[in-house]
């Protein structure tokens, strides 16, 4: 297995573990990997506890669960992920781009 491209995006998905959110956040990965493939240089489970889920790109949240209230669906976290790392990507038939 190769080193994640530093040239290409990061998230990382942090999430509680004593909350058992750890299916909620392989779902936001496969949703992500689908999306975007090989355009990501890594996308990173990390299990932390305390009520926490934040789904950062390279080190910017762009959303984080007690801010934002609550879990993001996959269509609203897709347009984060795309403003914060591929702002003139177009994500379809679908796609509200945010001011």
């Amino acid at each position: 297995m190769s080193t994640p491209d530093a040239t290409r995006p990061a998230v990382g998905i942090r999430y509680c573990t004593l909350c058992n959110w750890l299916l909620r956040a392989n779902w936001i990965t496969a949703e992500l990997l689908s999306t975007f493939g090989t355009e990501l240089g890594s996308v990173t489970l990390v299990p932390d506890t305390g009520g926490v889920f934040t789904v950062e790109v390279d080190g910017m949240t762009v959303w984080d669960r007690s801010v934002d209230g609550g879990f993001p669906d996959a269509a609203e976290l897709k347009r984060r992920v795309r403003d914060a790392a591929f702002p003139d990507r177009d994500l379809g038939h679908g796609d509200v781009r945010t001011p």
